[in-house]
């Protein structure tokens, strides 16, 4: 029986091991097609089940792949090869597009000449010890863009048949349009309020010779941070502030409203503008506009200083008077580096003789791109070499002698020279002092072709000796920035010669003519609308920077003029039956005797909608508007750049 036992076991065995074989190899063949089928496997994975069912993206596109990177495989979209890098394989079906760094160190010889070694980058390449200056010789090459955030050579964007919104340059790299949208802002605004209170919560009008003024702010946006009374800079970027003040005092010379701008570490700081306040016999508010343009980085300073000739300044009983207006006294225009934006400042060359009419020459204080912005031939101009809009400031301090000054007072004249031909663009209108310090500015904008030239001239009495100086603390500077035309726009209006207010003057609207051809950014509102040659309004959203010159003869207490906008903020519909919201305002007082011309001017920047619309008004409290220049002396002018 034992014999038998074993014997059927050892026949049983052998049946099932067959039995086995036979079924292994049917499921083999199986597993072994299933296993090919598949392109990717999840290494997490442990079992596989023989009638799984086979895992597939689908259809995709021609530039996307399928990826198996996740549990559930998805079309992802072929990675496009960055600027200095090459293609070593293709996207397919199932594989990425596979780009690998060039190495520039190696391909190209004397790369950074002799004296320095070259590193290797991704999408570039670095020389120890070059400077900014080696950079602007053409060190980089071409093909490639000094990046002074990364202190290295880029490789050149490439637009693949898209129209180029900014070449490339030495120091910038190409904006393509396709790639404008996205970038998360080309341009924004900021507004805050200026106050005597100090930053320990002193109120200035004791002797000074220098004090500064308080800024707080109304938002941030992620672009600067009021602390301490000074801006905090988030960004990179250009920057252009302008400050619209009323200051009254008793010092016996003039104050000087200076901006300044510091480093990170508050060294190195200099001063971008500087307006001077004149003494009046009788006490009066004066309406003060200041505007500075410069280049910064995150942690710069921006600042708001006063200053005087004498430490016994302001001992007076009455002491600094700043009125408070109802809007913003301080506004900032922000540019990203994307939009290939320049700004440049130039000090104005002066000498210690009196002249009668004055043209200015300057040299460069400051440039973003020397090639864009520079100095014609005779250092009088400013030359473009690319199509643009030019957004500029150029104030200038001059002390004056003779009753002629204060009668017929001064014009300083804006010229823009088109193909050897001038042209005159602006003119604004300064009421003179006798034996005393002043300043005065004007404020502009313009369309520029390549070889324009902007340049400038101050007309004074015959009978008035003026001598014109300068420093260091830009009391004779011209400020400016210049945008590429695919992106921005300007446009010019000078007060129209109809309906203009007079007589007992309140929140009297301005009416304008526009002088500029039309764009289709902006413009004033035509024939059939109840608020034509009122509104100036915006069709697309942007950042607006805006400046009003008025010449007027007012006998008025206080006088002010206020920029309101219209619509709503967000969505650029028409806000009917809303209250309109002042952006700006300028004030002065005690301003004009019988029939003595008198200036007031307004600079503000603002983000605008589809629907913007904006338009000014103007007030005279306790006296009459005898009369406003519809001619030279009277305008708005304004730079449109996209959001």
């Amino acid at each position: 029986m034992d014999t038998v036992k074993q014997t059927s076991f050892q026949n049983l065995q052998e049946e099932l091991d067959s039995h086995m074989e036979t079924l292994s190899g049917q499921v083999r063949p199986h597993r072994t097609q299933q296993a090919m089928s598949l392109h990717k496997m999840d290494m997490e994975a442990s079992v596989m089940e023989v009638r799984q069912p086979q895992l597939a993206c689908g259809s995709c596109g021609p530039e996307e792949y399928c990826s198996y990177s996740s549990r559930h495989p998805g079309c992802e979209k072929c990675t496009v090869c960055p600027p200095g890098f090459f293609l070593v394989a293709q996207c397919s079906v199932h594989a990425d597009r596979i780009c690998q760094d060039r190495d520039e160190c190696l391909e190209i010889s004397d790369l950074c000449r002799d004296k320095q070694k070259c590193i290797n980058t991704p999408g570039g390449f670095k020389c120890q010890g070059m400077t900014v200056r080696d950079a602007n010789s053409g060190m980089c090459g071409h093909g490639y863009f000094y990046n002074s955030e990364m202190d290295e050579c880029q490789a050149c964007s490439e637009c693949d048949g898209e129209p180029v919104v900014s070449p490339c340059t030495l120091v910038t790299d190409a904006v393509c349009s396709g790639s404008v949208n996205d970038v998360p802002a080309l341009s924004l605004s900021w507004s805050g309020d200026i106050s005597l209170k100090g930053p320990k919560g002193q109120i200035l009008g004791q002797a000074f010779p220098s004090a500064q003024l308080h800024i707080q702010g109304r938002d941030d946006m992620g672009l600067v941070s009021a602390e301490d009374g000074q801006l905090i800079l988030k960004q990179h970027g250009l920057v252009w502030l302008d400050g619209v003040l009323s200051l009254g005092h008793g010092c016996r010379s003039f104050i000087q409203v200076c901006l300044r701008v510091n480093h990170t570490d508050g060294s190195d700081g200099r001063d971008l503008s500087g307006i001077r306040v004149e003494h009046q016999e009788r006490r009066s508010l004066r309406g003060v506009s200041i505007s500075g343009v410069t280049e910064v980085a995150p942690g710069h300073l921006m600042s708001l200083f006063l200053r005087s000739a004498s430490h016994h300044c302001n001992q007076s009983s009455e002491g600094l008077q700043l009125y408070d207006t109802s809007a913003a006294m301080l506004s900032l225009l922000w540019l990203s580096h994307d939009t290939g934006a320049v700004a440049m400042t130039a000090q104005a060359v002066v000498s210690a003789h009196y002249h009668t009419n004055y043209h200015p020459a300057f040299r460069i204080s400051s440039t973003s791109d020397p090639y864009v912005v520079g100095l014609s031939h005779d250092s009088r101009g400013i030359r473009f070499a690319e199509n643009g809009s030019v957004r500029f400031v150029f104030q200038q301090a001059l002390y004056s002698m003779g009753q002629a000054c204060v009668s017929d007072g001064f014009q300083l004249v804006a010229y823009l020279n088109k193909n050897g031909t001038s042209t005159e663009m602006f003119r604004v209108f300064k009421p003179g002092v006798h034996y005393r310090d002043t300043s005065i500015s004007l404020s502009g904008a313009a369309t520029v072709s390549p070889g324009d030239a902007i340049g400038f001239e101050i007309l004074s009495p015959a009978q008035c000796n003026v001598r014109f100086f300068g420093d260091e603390s830009g009391i004779s500077l011209l400020s400016l920035f210049w945008v590429p035309a695919a992106i921005s726009s300007s446009m010019t209006a000078s007060v129209a010669n109809t309906g203009l207010p007079s007589g007992a003057v309140r929140n009297k609207p301005l009416f304008f003519h526009q002088t500029s051809p039309q764009v289709p950014q902006m413009g004033l509102l035509g024939k059939g609308s109840p608020n034509q040659k009122k509104d100036f309004v915006f069709r697309e959203s942007g950042t607006v920077s805006v400046a009003l010159d008025l010449k007027l003869i007012p006998s008025c207490n206080l006088v002010k003029v206020t920029l309101l906008r219209q619509s709503d903020s967000e969505g650029g519909r028409e806000a009917e039956g809303l209250r309109p919201v002042p952006i700006a305002q300028q004030v002065a007082g005690q301003m004009g005797e019988g029939c003595q011309w008198a200036s007031l001017s307004l600079r503000a920047s603002f983000q605008v909608y589809n629907g913007t619309a904006v338009f000014f008004i103007l007030d005279c409290v306790r006296g009459r508007v005898n009369q406003i220049s519809h001619q030279a002396g009277s305008g708005v002018s304004a730079v449109w750049v996209a959001a």
